[in-house]
């Protein structure tokens, strides 16, 4: 589905994706323009240089600086997007908390933590898809792709406010799938492995923790990278996956088989 710089420039059709100024999210928003999109990057900072660095690539992005559990930084964005004539498409709910999360046990786990990383990982995403399904249907239908985690699949210990969030995302790719079937729009998920994003390569306890645990489970014995999630977002946000809805796909180089 690449199409050339020219053809992009001229794109009419927006995706959304949050969490896309860097790490897996801009990796998805580098793809999605090569794709032939309009890409809008949220993000609570450097949503503009990453959309910037897209413009100078040859390609339609525009940067919006927003918290995605916020409903009016939602309202701000969508109303421009709307009145920019362009057709809303799709939206890639990536934005969540976990390379800044220190490693501990559940008993020392606060209500805060929790609450945080609950806000941000499932409240984020479920609150993303109030604002945008209107619009899609309006639009005649398109794409929501939620960003899961391997995590609940297996058990994880260490982080268990984020593992729990990941299966709820799951839990809500599910239903969104049977709320919005009837209305044209697909919901599915992506569940990632262990991935060696920016933010990751940041927190070496994460990175000693979970590297090596990562790369000996997998079928496939090497690091996994953000450019290897980049083709299922690309597909889900295709006509291809047009009759797909309320699915998981798994990308972790075979470490969890379903």
């Amino acid at each position: 589905m690449n199409q050339s710089n020219s053809e992009t420039k001229n794109s009419d059709h927006v995706v959304i994706v949050t969490g896309g100024a860097r790490g897996i999210g801009n990796a998805f928003a580098q793809r999605l323009a090569e794709d032939g999109f309009h890409v809008a990057i949220v993000d609570t900072q450097g949503a503009n240089q990453s959309a910037q660095a897209l413009q100078h690539a040859g390609f339609s992005a525009a940067g919006y600086s927003a918290n995605v559990t916020h409903a009016s930084d939602w309202d701000a964005l969508l109303k421009d997007i709307v009145s920019s004539g362009k057709a809303l498409h799709g939206l890639v709910n990536n934005a969540a908390m976990f390379a800044s999360l220190d490693m501990q046990s559940f008993e020392q786990v606060t209500r805060e933590e929790w609450m945080q990383v609950m806000e941000v990982n499932t409240y984020g995403p479920f609150l993303a898809t109030q604002k945008v399904a209107p619009i899609l249907a309006a639009n005649g239908g398109g794409s929501i792709v939620n960003i899961a985690s391997t995590s609940p699949l297996k058990g994880v210990t260490g982080m268990p406010h984020y593992v729990c969030s990941k299966g709820a995302v799951i839990a809500m790719t599910r239903t969104l799938a049977r709320e919005l079937g009837d209305r044209g729009i697909n919901v599915n998920a992506v569940a990632p492995g262990f991935t060696l994003s920016e933010g990751i390569m940041l927190n070496t306890e994460h990175v000693e923790k979970f590297r090596d645990i990562g790369k000996n489970a997998r079928a496939m014995k090497r690091d996994q990278l953000p450019r290897d999630l980049q083709g299922a977002v690309s597909f889900l946000m295709s006509p291809d996956s047009g009759f797909m809805t309320g699915q998981t796909l798994v990308v972790d180089g075979g470490a969890y088989f379903v």
